[in-house]
């Protein structure tokens, strides 16, 4: 019973971290990036603040603008309706 409840609360409270970060504002996740920064972190973890830490467009595009070569439009599909089976 003791193992369950420890599992629940751990589980509780990684998904309230989660909440939290999401929905913080961006300029306050991006201080707390940085202030964990300067913490021993796994590097797994650290790339992960890096990215948080830096100053992002605001277009939410990530670069990719910036791919090698532009891709073909997609190719023109006819749509097929489906009946609906009687009832």
């Amino acid at each position: 019973m003791t193992l369950q409840i420890i599992v629940v609360a751990l589980i509780v409270a990684a998904c309230t971290s989660y909440a939290a970060w999401t929905l913080m504002p961006a300029a306050l996740r991006r201080w707390l990036a940085m202030r964990l920064l300067a913490l021993p972190l796994p590097e797994r973890f650290a790339s992960t603040m890096r990215r948080h830490a830096t100053v992002s467009s605001g277009c939410a595009c990530d670069g990719c603008d910036q791919g090698a070569a532009k891709k073909a439009p997609p190719a023109v599909q006819t749509i097929r309706f489906q009946p609906r089976p009687p009832r």
